[in-house]
């Protein structure tokens, strides 16, 4: 028969045949042929290099051994690229995961690397060997053992590459708004630079009296005694631009339209510029108006500047306490730290979807004694979760408070909410909700494990139509070795 492209020879065989060759294995080097019980025929697969033994996804339920040559598993991703998983060579078992696992079909495509020579067992010879044969029963274990630890390592791994992906993309996000804003700010700061240079060269060669010089002096120390002005709402500023541009117009001001803007801004009135139009002639009016609009827009565009590097060092803080908060032994980790951090990092993606966090931090105090470590691996996953569940321009809800002996944290979202005949799996690895490509089935998974074993805490769920609540509650102290 074939299976894929290439030729697969399948051959009903008497296990005497091929005794020989199976003690050779490593499980079934310390088992006799007298010693098995309950199997009598096996199948001998002679696989060419690239056929396809079976597709993922394949009712695959058998146990195979490999006698010569070599064969190697793959996964298929969401891109369609297949991924290597692992290997299998002359002398090891596979398949045993998925028959002790109950699964009715396999995770992963195997695929012969070179000519093979293979020996198939079918599921009830596979449990055969393991009621009569201790030696094999162990081997596989050992087999089954190995595989999942390897399984569970690389999973881990994958969903934290995952989670950093999701974090990259925000954050790059987040970095370029303020490298953008300081840039454009710093360009039109060089454009008032040299508009200052020219409207102070030109009013040098008037002289100036002593009340034009107070009246300058005065509108100099406003324009620079900052920026932290009280907003005013979208109307109220529309029509004090409006009267004040208006205002610089009947004056005989140039760029009365273009400098009313940052006037009303900085927060002058047209009283306060009074004493300028009374001291100065027409002309000199107008250059002095032009030259404090030029010095207020400077001054509100270095506020800019500092706005901007100020958000990317808050930024660069919030990435170095998600990667460094868990690196010694034993350590006192702030839980509102950790929780901002990982709020700012998932910003962009809350914004995008117009989602408002609103918190109530009650717990006091917020710090923990411990040994855990990924604290920040658990807000990602539950925060991105309820930004994801969450429909557009809702709310999602953080608390935290003291139990005895314990800080708790809740996060809630007010989205569809998960169906009750699916809430006990949640936790199951590989079990997903979402659509295919969207989620691995790992995060909620790696959540509960990283709680209850790294931290020796608890998480709980409820959740209804419009309402979510995921609760983790952490020990105050670190838990005792043999609970972590």
């Amino acid at each position: 028969m074939t299976e894929g492209q290439q030729p697969i020879a399948i051959e009903p065989v008497t296990l005497e045949s091929v005794a020989g060759a199976l003690h050779a294995s490593r499980p079934f080097s310390q088992t006799p042929r007298e010693a098995i019980r309950g199997v009598d025929f096996v199948d001998r697969v002679t696989a060419r290099a690239g056929s396809v033994l079976f597709h993922a996804g394949d009712p695959q339920r058998w146990y195979w051994v490999v006698l010569e040559g070599e064969v190697r598993a793959e996964r298929m991703e969401a891109d369609q690229q297949p991924v290597v998983v692992g290997f299998t060579r002359a002398g090891e078992g596979f398949g045993e995961v998925t028959l002790l696992t109950g699964k009715p079909y396999s995770p992963f495509t195997v695929v012969a690397v070179q000519d093979s020579l293979l020996i198939r067992f079918s599921e009830d010879s596979f449990w055969a060997l393991m009621a009569c044969c201790p030696e094999v029963r162990q081997g596989v274990l050992a087999d089954m053992t190995t595989r999942l630890r390897a399984h569970q390592q690389e999973a881990l791994h994958r969903e934290k590459l995952i989670s950093l992906g999701t974090l990259a993309a925000g954050l790059m996000h987040e970095l370029n708004n303020p490298g953008a804003a300081a840039k454009r700010a710093a360009s039109q700061l060089r454009e008032n630079l040299m508009k200052l240079q020219k409207l102070s060269l030109r009013m040098s060669g008037r002289p100036k009296s002593a009340e034009q010089l107070e009246c300058m002096r005065s509108l100099l120390e406003h324009a620079l005694s900052g920026c932290k002005m009280a907003a005013m709402s979208s109307v109220d500023q529309a029509d004090a631009e409006e009267s004040m541009a208006e205002w610089l117009s009947g004056s005989g001001v140039e760029n009365a339209f273009s400098i009313a803007p940052i006037l009303v801004a900085m927060r002058y009135d047209r009283q306060e510029l009074e004493c300028a139009r009374a001291y100065f002639d027409k002309p000199a009016f107008s250059d002095a108006l032009n030259w404090l609009g030029a010095l207020a827009s400077s001054v509100w565009l270095v506020c800019s500047i500092e706005d901007s590097i100020s958000r990317v060092s808050e930024l660069v803080m919030a990435v170095k306490k998600f990667a460094y908060e868990d690196r010694s032994q034993a350590t006192e980790i702030d839980v509102h730290e950790s929780l901002q951090s990982t709020l700012t990092m998932l910003g962009h993606k809350m914004r995008i979807k117009q989602v408002e966090t609103v918190k109530c931090f009650s717990a006091s105090p917020a710090k923990i004694q411990t040994r855990g470590t990924a604290l920040s691996q658990v807000w990602t996953n539950l925060i991105d979760n309820a930004i994801d569940a969450s429909p557009a321009q809702a709310k999602i809800e953080i608390a935290t408070w003291i139990e005895p002996g314990w800080l708790a944290v809740s996060i809630t979202d007010h989205g569809e909410g998960i169906p009750a005949e699916v809430l006990p799996r949640i936790f199951d690895a590989f079990f997903t909700t979402k659509a295919q490509g969207k989620g691995t089935g790992l995060g909620l998974e790696i959540v509960h494990r990283i709680v209850t074993h790294k931290f020796g805490g608890k998480i709980d769920v409820a959740s209804q139509p419009g309402n979510t609540c995921f609760t983790v509650r952490l020990p105050l102290n670190s838990p005792a070795p043999a609970a972590q």
